[in-house]
């Protein structure tokens, strides 16, 4: 009975470390997340921002607004060029973080109304997002997150996002 015991408390204090944290640890944690990879763009910092995802080959995938889609079609000026794609699912976190270090251009993504419903060892983040290129709000709208509590924290395990592009373009830069 004495060794049930010590094996009993001995797997407690082992199992400890990987109990969930508290909700509010949760919603501090995972906010971290959020501003880690805002802040990774802003510094074009692709070591960061990879650590920030449980691997680079998750789901990523873009959904184009019939809005946009609707204007590109009637922009076009090649009625023999293809029509622009509803979904871009073609990337994935390394591709865009690359693209991003590489742009000689100053990148911010803004995130507002961030909501996270968590259980301790997933979670989704839902917010709107603004993509910015050198001040120039290039495009919006929802993006949302699956997440998973590993050993090393908080990972995003998939990223979707609707993208309403600015009907206005750029200005010319000098």
């Amino acid at each position: 009975m004495k060794r049930l015991l010590a094996a009993i408390l001995l797997f407690g204090a082992l199992a400890a470390p990987l109990q969930a944290a508290t909700p509010a640890d949760d919603e501090a944690s995972i906010r971290q997340v959020v501003e880690t990879f805002r802040v990774s763009l802003i510094k074009k910092d692709p070591a960061t921002f990879l650590k920030l995802f449980y691997s680079d080959t998750i789901p990523w995938i873009g959904v184009t607004t019939d809005k946009s889609l609707n204007r590109e079609k009637a922009q076009k000026k090649d009625p023999k060029q293809p029509d622009p794609a509803k979904l871009y699912a073609s990337g994935n976190p390394r591709k865009f973080i690359e693209g991003i270090a590489n742009s000689k251009t100053a990148i911010e993504e803004t995130f507002d109304n961030i909501r996270i419903d968590s259980d301790g060892d997933v979670a989704q983040v839902w917010f709107d997002y603004s993509f910015n290129e050198a001040g120039y709000k290039a495009n919006w709208g929802k993006e949302s997150w699956h997440m998973v509590r590993t050993t090393d924290g908080w990972k995003i395990s998939s990223v979707i996002w609707s993208m309403e592009f600015n009907p206005v373009p750029p200005p010319k830069r000098g």
